[in-house]
Order: C-alpha cells, then sequence, then structure tokens
C-alpha cells in the first residue's frame, strides 16, 4: 500500500458549501482532520491517542455555521501529523528521510527546525512520530497527491471569491493548546487573530474580529505567539482586495485535551463563532476592495 490508496475511503479532504456563495468570504480547516490511515500508524511509534496532540480537534463543526451563510468552507480529513498544509509544499527535515532531498526543499525554515515542516516530525510538545527515517518517496506521494490538490482547491475558492465579489477574505481557523499565555502578565487568550502583522488583512478587517470577539467577552490577542502560517502568508494580499486572517480558539473553552472529547462550553463557542462569522460579514465593501492603481 501507498500513499495514493491512505485515502481510498475517506476522501483527504472536503468543500462544504451552499447552493449560492452569498458573502466574499472563505473559511479553511486545515488541521481539523482526524482520520489517520492505517499504514501511517503502523509508520508511527506513538499509539493512536498521542498522534492526535496536534489536532486541531472540531475547528471545522466549531466553524461550520459559516456555511448556512453562504460561505463554503474546506476542511482536511488527513490529520496534521500525516501532512501540514499550512506549510511550503517542500519546507522538509532532511534528518527524517533516507535520501537527500532535492535542491529546491526548504530545510532550513524554522518551522523545520522545529520539527513542524510539510511531513511533521513531532506532535505535541516534542513527542517524535517515526521511529526511523522515512524514505524520500514518502513525503513526494503526500505532496503530490494530497497538498497539491488541497492547495489548488483552496485558491480555486478564493479566486471565484475574487472574481465574483471584486475582493475575497480567506478565514484560517485553527485551535491552541489551554496553556497558552501571553503578555508580561501572563494572560491566557480565548482566541489570537494573526494578521502576519499586517501584511495578509486591511487593518480594517482585523481590528473588526478582534472587536466582535471582545464585544461577546473573549480575551483576544493579536499576533503573538501566532501571527498566522503559510496559508496566511501565501493567501493575503490586501492591496490587491485579498485578505488573510488566521483564527485560533484555545481548547480549553470547549474541550477535554486528554480524552479528545467535547466539553459543557462547546455548543456556546459553536453559536457565539456563527455569530463572530455572520458579523465579520458586515465589514463595508470599502475597507476590503483592492487599493486604486496609482496614477501615472
Amino acid at each position: 500500500m501507498t500513499a495514493a490508496e491512505d485515502f481510498a475511503s475517506v476522501p483527504p479532504f472536503a468543500v462544504l458549501e451552499a447552493a449560492e456563495q452569498r458573502v466574499p468570504f472563505v473559511f479553511n480547516s486545515p488541521h481539523s482532520g482526524r482520520f489517520y490511515p492505517r499504514r501511517f500508524l503502523a509508520m508511527a511509534k506513538l499509539d493512536a491517542d498521542t498522534i492526535r496532540r496536534s489536532e486541531d480537534c472540531f475547528v471545522e463543526e466549531l466553524f461550520g455555521g459559516a456555511v448556512g451563510l453562504g460561505a463554503p468552507l474546506l476542511q482536511a480529513n488527513f490529520p496534521r501529523a500525516y501532512l501540514d498544509v499550512n506549510r511550503e509544499p517542500w519546507e522538509l527535515d532532511p534528518r527524517m528521510f533516507a535520501q537527500p532531498l532535492p535542491s529546491f526543499a526548504n530545510v532550513r525554515s524554522p518551522r523545520v527546525a522545529g520539527g513542524l515542516g510539510t511531513i511533521p516530525r513531532l506532535v505535541g510538545e516534542g513527542l517524535d512520530i517515526y521511529a526511523g527515517k522515512l524514505p524520500l518517496d514518502e513525503a513526494a506521494q503526500r505532496i503530490d497527491r494530497i497538498y497539491k490538490p488541497y492547495h489548488e482547491t483552496l485558491k480555486r475558492l478564493v479566486a471565484q471569491t475574487h472574481a465574483r465579489f471584486g475582493y475575497a477574505v480567506l478565514v484560517d481557523c485553527h485551535s491552541m493548546p489551554a496553556s497558552i499565555r501571553v503578555g508580561d502578565n501572563g494572560v491566557r487568550p480565548d482566541f489570537i487573530i494573526g494578521d502576519r502583522f499586517g501584511a495578509s488583512a486591511s487593518a480594517a478587517l482585523t481590528e473588526h474580529a478582534i472587536g466582535i470577539l471582545s464585544e461577546m467577552g473573549y480575551t483576544v490577542a493579536h499576533n503573538k505567539p501566532y501571527a498566522g502560517g503559510f496559508i496566511t502568508e501565501h493567501y493575503g494580499r490586501p492591496a490587491r482586495g485579498l485578505h488573510a486572517l488566521q483564527v485560533e480558539v484555545n481548547r480549553g473553552l470547549y474541550m477535554n485535551e486528554r480524552t479528545y472529547e467535547k466539553t459543557g462550553g462547546y455548543a456556546a463557542l459553536a453559536s457565539n463563532l456563527t455569530r463572530f462569522a455572520a458579523e465579520l460579514t458586515t465589514l463595508p465593501d470599502v475597507y476590503l476592495e483592492a487599493a486604486p492603481l496609482a496614477a501615472e
């Protein structure tokens, strides 16, 4: 069996959408996949529970109300431990593979150094996934058969939205451990909004997102420690009317991180995130349209 057959019974990702797109927003959940192929589990030295520590559990469900508002939602079924599409396509650690990496691979990024490349080396807090080295073809197959089609789909959704409405907003949806603290006082944020320090979205959109959540009573941080990954950086071009925000939700709000079970806070959070999505779409067009071309 090969990587091509890992998702023979379950598609690697899916697009959820209404009959008609009514808002210029696209939602994306790249890390919430929880279908772990048998072949992958056999390659890993971690048990079936431990290997889930990098999973953004239930995030595609939490943001699922956006579909009812008329926004498409792209969700991964493959797990982040298997493949991380919030990285460059060949952001790989050469120590993981039995053969040399191609010259175009990015082997020196901070994410690779941290064990969190396109094919992750670690889950959770420093736990090695594999007992030995992988054949390079393993990475190539996952990238060619899943990573590239995933991004082709996301690119199409964003491009179609931009063509139809004149601008597009990509909301990249994630979760973070309850242990995260920010600032000198060690405040635990409920949400972190990332916009690559203003490079991936208009300031008005970021302020609007933070304001909505703050008015709901949540503690919201901005860019630290999560400013956005490859997806936010790659798709956000605000001058062209292409905006990308990363939204990190604290898992302590809705789940037990030890048992991976939903807690009593799940339903209220899901309802509030549907409200968040609805209110986010009310920002006037003038704050999201492409910047006018400068005069000659």
